[in-house]
């Protein structure tokens, strides 16, 4: 009786082990309960009590979009189009919007453009995706600002019907996939065309991801990136301080003349993109707008720190604070960005589910189809807004595919 006592006892044991076990990461079938298995200590719950009552919120609020045809996004697209939606889009408002932007027209399934483009490889990279969608399209005349920064200010004037990849909510623009999906995005010696193929890194990060599975990452934070705001001087200089627990540096940008512009220290190399992977814990900042590396540091599986809320691109507000990523205010300061690096660390296996939630939102939610997807939504819903029927304007000329 003893005996078989014993042996239910080590039955029990084990099920409860197997239990906790964090499943394969693309296993859906099997996955569904994977997230629940983590019980938060009573040492961690004391100290970080602030921090597990947002995670706790922020799961019971939480509600998964479905990524069937881009469906995730489509909150994105009503919003920026509301402005105009009473009134309509009048020619009147596009000529006004000419100077701020680059100037399309759609007419008769063929594209046209004006023939000088402030940065080719970004207008290129934003063809790509109106030719994959030009056959589903009617008529438009459409303003499409190339530069970092929006155009429509909400506090000065009317609102605009600019496109623009990224803005704050301080302004009209409404928001289309940056061209670096395609070409064009930032350029470094690593990347002189840019970043761009969003494709290719998809399948590079996923790839070093696998090779590079959590329990054998660096138990360390890791952040390179150029001084494009002063929002990133405190992980800089707190790095120094403790560089057993954080590795950022500054690297050169186009604007360095000397160590003065990388806080007094030798500018960094570069660093790949999958070298990111080797690490358990990245932080994301913003540039002079939203952050192209963004979505790409997801794919690593490792736990993203995201500073500041206000700059955003179309797919940001589909992903949630505390479910997707770890939001840091901008104005954090040492003491508060080393207290939530602490608590990623002494809350390893929540750290990891945290870390996987955002790349399986990443991988599954943000394929070159949905991007395709949001254009065609993005542009249908467009066309639909405009108030009059564009003429051909005789000045632009025709882009051909490539």
């Amino acid at each position: 009786m003893k005996c078989l006592s014993l042996i239910v006892l080590l039955i029990i044991l084990l099920k409860g082990h197997c239990n906790e076990q964090y499943c394969e990461i693309d296993d859906a079938d099997n996955c569904k309960g994977r997230d629940e298995g983590y019980k938060y200590t009573k040492v961690s719950n004391e100290k970080y009590k602030k921090y597990i009552e947002a995670i706790d919120e922020a799961e019971r609020n939480y509600v998964e979009c479905n990524a069937t045809r881009c469906e995730c996004y489509k909150n994105i697209i009503i919003r920026d189009l509301k402005p105009f939606k009473k009134n309509g889009i009048s020619k009147e408002l596009i000529d006004i919007a000419k100077t701020r932007g680059t100037f399309y027209q759609i007419i008769g399934g063929k594209l046209y453009r004006e023939k000088d483009c402030m940065f080719p490889s970004r207008c290129a990279g934003i063809e790509h995706f109106i030719f994959k969608i030009i056959d589903s399209l009617t008529d438009m005349d459409l303003v499409i600002n190339t530069r970092d920064y929006p155009q429509s200010n909400k506090h000065f004037g009317k609102p605009l019907p600019i496109l623009s990849f990224s803005k704050t909510p301080q302004y009209y623009d409404i928001m289309y996939p940056a061209w670096a999906f395609w070409e064009g995005g930032p350029a470094i010696s690593l990347y002189p065309r840019g970043l761009g193929r969003w494709d290719k890194h998809r399948q590079l990060l996923d790839k070093t991801s696998k090779d590079i599975p959590w329990d054998k990452k660096k138990e360390k934070v890791f952040f390179r990136g150029s001084r494009t705001s002063s929002e990133r001087d405190n992980l800089i200089l707190l790095s120094r301080e403790n560089p057993n627990l954080i590795d950022a540096q500054y690297t050169k940008n186009q604007a360095w003349k000397s160590d003065e512009d990388t806080l007094h220290a030798p500018p960094a190399s570069e660093v790949p993109l999958e070298s990111h992977c080797a690490y358990k814990y990245l932080f994301n900042y913003r540039g002079v707008a939203a952050s192209f590396r963004y979505k790409h540091l997801f794919l690593c599986r490792s736990l993203v720190f995201h500073v500041g809320d206000e700059w955003t691109e179309f797919f940001y507000d589909a992903m949630k604070p505390w479910i997707h990523f770890i939001p840091v205010p901008k104005d954090a300061t040492q003491t508060n960005l080393k207290e939530l690096i602490q608590f990623a660390i002494d809350n390893d296996a929540l750290s990891e589910k945290i870390a996987n939630r955002g790349r399986d939102f990443i991988w599954h939610k943000l394929r070159m189809k949905d991007i395709t997807c949001f254009w065609k939504k993005l542009l249908q819903s467009y066309g639909k807004v405009l108030s009059y029927k564009p003429i051909l304007d005789q000045n632009l000329i025709q882009i051909e595919r490539k």
